[in-house]
C-alpha cells in the first residue's frame, strides 16, 4: 500500500533527524533569481569561483536536474553553540560554522535518513538532495519555502531563529502544501552593512566576493591584497561580523542541541598556524570545514594578520 506522504509527516520526521526548520515550494522557474544571479556574475562579484558560472540553466529550471519535480522541501539545521571567542587580540579566529564536524558530513547522513524513509512510505517518491554543492540556488529556494528572507548581507533569516543555520534542499516528484514566503523585515537596518570592514557588502543585498573576508580567507587562492591590511579583524577563516552584529540574531538565537557543531577548536595562536605540517593539519581539520582552505592558505591567512 502506498502511503500519502503530508508536509505534517515529512516535517515531523525532519524534526526528529534535527532539522530545526522545513519549508515546502513549487518547483517553478526562478526567472526573477537568474536574473539578479546573472547580473552579479556579469558584474564580477563571484571573483575567481568560476563554478559558480556552471549549470546556470539547472539553477534556473530545478527540473533540469529531476524532470519529474514537483516540489522543493528546504530544511535549516542550527549551528550556533552559544560559545565566544576568548578576546584575545593575538589569536587568529575560525568562522563559527567550521568550529565542529564538517556540516556536509552531517546533513548529508540525515537527508539520506531522510529521503529513505519517505520512500518506504511511498515508494514513488523520488528525489534528489543537495547541501550547497551542486547548481541549485539553496537561498532562492530557502526563501521560496518559507524558511526566511534574504537579508541585506545575503544570508537567510528566520524570524524565530536569526541565521547561524545550514541550508539543504530535498528536490522532489510529489506535490505538497506550499509554505508562505516570509517577508523581509531588515527594515531600515545597515549594521550589517555598516560593520563590515572591508565594504563588501557594497549595497543591501549585494554582496562582492572580491572584498569579502570569507572569500578572501577560504575561496581565494592568490595572495590576498595589501589593500585589505588591518582590517580582517583576527579572521584566518571565514568570517562572521555581518551576522555577529544582525539584531535578529542578538536577540533570537539559540543553541543547537546538535553536538557536532559545538567547538573543538575556535583559535589557534600565529606559531601554531605557521610550524604547522601536512599530518598535524589533516590530525586537526579530517571531518572540518578548514580543511577547504588547504594549509598554505590558512598559513598565508596567519601570516597576513601578524604581519
Amino acid at each position: 500500500m502506498v502511503g500519502r506522504i503530508s508536509n505534517a509527516f515529512v516535517a515531523e520526521k525532519a524534526r526528529e533527524l534535527g532539522f530545526d526548520l522545513i519549508g515546502f515550494a513549487k518547483a517553478e522557474l526562478l526567472d526573477n533569481e537568474i536574473e539578479k544571479y546573472n547580473k552579479w556574475i556579469s558584474a564580477g562579484y563571484h571573483s575567481k569561483m568560476d563554478y559558480l558560472k556552471r549549470g546556470i540553466d539547472k539553477r534556473h529550471d530545478i527540473r533540469k536536474v529531476l524532470p519529474e519535480a514537483k516540489s522543493v522541501i528546504s530544511l535549516a539545521m542550527n549551528y550556533y553553540s552559544g560559545d565566544n571567542y576568548s578576546g584575545d587580540i593575538s589569536l587568529g579566529k575560525i568562522s563559527r560554522y567550521a568550529w565542529g564536524k564538517d556540516y556536509h558530513l552531517v546533513i548529508w547522513e540525515k537527508l539520506a535518513q531522510l529521503e529513505d524513509y519517505l520512500t518506504q512510505i511511498n515508494p514513488e517518491f523520488k528525489s534528489r538532495s543537495y547541501v550547497d554543492t551542486g547548481p541549485v540556488m539553496d537561498k532562492a529556494w530557502a526563501v521560496r519555502s518559507g524558511i526566511g528572507w534574504l537579508g541585506k548581507n545575503t544570508n537567510i533569516i528566520n524570524p524565530d531563529l536569526g541565521s547561524w543555520f545550514f541550508i539543504a534542499n530535498i528536490i522532489s516528484n510529489l506535490e505538497f502544501e506550499y509554505s508562505e514566503i516570509v517577508s523581509d523585515h531588515c527594515g531600515t537596518c545597515t549594521a550589517c552593512i555598516d560593520a563590515c570592514p572591508t565594504n563588501a557588502i557594497i549595497q543591501p543585498y549585494l554582496l562582492d566576493s572580491n572584498k569579502c573576508i570569507s572569500y578572501l580567507t577560504i575561496e581565494n587562492r592568490a595572495e590576498i591584497g595589501d589593500e585589505f591590511k588591518g582590517k580582517f579583524d583576527n579572521w584566518i577563516f571565514g568570517c562572521d561580523i555581518c551576522q555577529e552584529v544582525c539584531p535578529w540574531n542578538i536577540r533570537f538565537a539559540s543553541v543547537t542541541e546538535n553536538r557536532n557543531f559545538h567547538p573543538v577548536r575556535k583559535e589557534f595562536t600565529h606559531s601554531e598556524i605557521m610550524q604547522m605540517d601536512a599530518a598535524r593539519y589533516n590530525e586537526l581539520f579530517s571531518e572540518s570545514p578548514v580543511k577547504r582552505a588547504k594549509l598554505k592558505c590558512l598559513q598565508r591567512n596567519s601570516k597576513f594578520i601578524h604581519e
